[in-house]
C-alpha cells in the first residue's frame, strides 16, 4: 500500500503595517470573528466600546473611508455598534448604506418569502440550532451542535437548489444568500463612490465568505488581511486573532 505524502505546511503571511497617514487607504472590516469574538449564538457577542471608538477615530483620520461589511443585517449592526457613523454593508452585501445615509440600497433581490418561511420552519423544528433570517440572506448556525454539520449542509444545499440561492460554508455556519449578495460586490460598489473612489482598499476578515472581498481587491495595490489561523486564502497579510485586530486598529488610529 502506498501512503500519500503529507501536504506541506502553508506558508504564513506577514502582519499588515500600521496605516500610513500619507496613504489614501480605504478600510473594510468584517464583524464576527474580526471586530468581535464569535459566540455560540449571534445575539451573545460582546462589542467593546474601544472598538466603536477606534472605528470613529479611523473614519475621521481616513476621511470617511471606513466600512463594516458583514453577513449580519444592517439592523443588527446598528443595534450592536450604536451610532458610529461609518459606511456599512449587511446581509453579505445585499444591504448597502454609505456613511450618513438614512436608507440602504439593495444590491440583490430580497430573500424570497417562501425560502424565508422554509428556513424559519426548519429553525422552529431544531431549537438547538440558530436560524438567522435577514433581508437578503440567511444563516444556519450549528456551533452548539457540530455533530449536525452534515445534516445542516445537506439541508442548505437542498434549499439553495429549490430557491436559486447561493450557499457557502463558514465557521460552524451555512450561509444562504440571493445571487449578487456577496462581500466582494459590496466592496466594488463602495470603491465607485466618494470618498472611497481612487483609494487603496484593505479588507480585514476571518471566514471563507470574506474571500469574495479578498478576490475583489487582489489586483489592487491593497489586499486582504486574514484573521486567525493560516489557511488557503487570497489575503496578503494576517493577524492572529480578534485581539490582534484591536491592537492593529488602535495603532492605526
Amino acid at each position: 500500500m502506498t501512503t500519500a505524502a503529507p501536504s506541506p505546511p502553508l506558508a504564513s503571511l506577514p502582519p499588515p503595517p500600521p496605516l500610513s497617514r500619507a496613504d489614501a487607504v480605504s478600510l473594510f472590516l468584517d464583524f464576527d470573528g474580526t471586530l468581535v469574538e464569535i459566540a455560540d449564538r449571534p445575539q451573545d457577542v460582546v462589542v467593546s466600546p474601544d472598538v466603536v471608538e477606534a472605528l470613529a477615530r479611523l473614519s475621521q483620520r481616513l476621511d470617511g473611508r471606513v466600512a463594516v461589511v458583514s453577513g449580519r443585517s444592517l439592523a443588527a449592526l446598528d443595534h450592536l455598534l450604536g451610532a458610529v457613523n461609518v459606511a456599512m454593508a449587511g446581509s453579505h452585501g445585499g444591504e448597502f448604506r454609505p456613511a450618513g445615509a438614512i436608507c440602504a440600497d439593495a444590491l440583490a433581490e430580497p430573500l424570497l418569502p417562501d425560502a424565508k418561511a422554509q428556513l424559519e420552519e426548519f429553525g422552529a423544528g431544531h431549537p438547538d440550532l440558530t436560524v438567522e433570517t435577514k433581508p437578503f440572506s440567511a444563516a444556519i448556525h450549528y456551533r452548539t451542535r457540530p455533530d449536525l454539520a452534515d445534516y445542516v449542509t445537506a439541508f442548505g444545499a437542498q434549499t439553495a437548489e429549490i430557491f436559486g440561492l447561493v450557499v457557502k460554508s463558514g465557521k460552524m455556519v451555512i450561509e444562504l444568500s440571493m445571487p449578487g449578495s456577496d462581500k466582494g460586490n459590496a466592496v466594488r460598489r463602495f470603491l465607485t463612490l466618494p470618498p472611497f473612489v481612487g483609494s487603496r482598499p484593505l479588507f480585514v476578515g476571518d471566514d471563507v465568505t470574506d474571500e469574495d472581498a479578498f478576490r475583489a481587491i487582489r489586483d489592487s495595490a491593497g489586499g486582504g488581511i486574514l484573521v486567525g489561523p493560516m489557511r488557503p486564502t487570497l489575503a496578503r497579510w494576517r493577524l492572529d486573532d480578534v485581539a490582534a485586530v484591536h491592537r492593529w486598529l488602535k495603532e492605526s488610529a
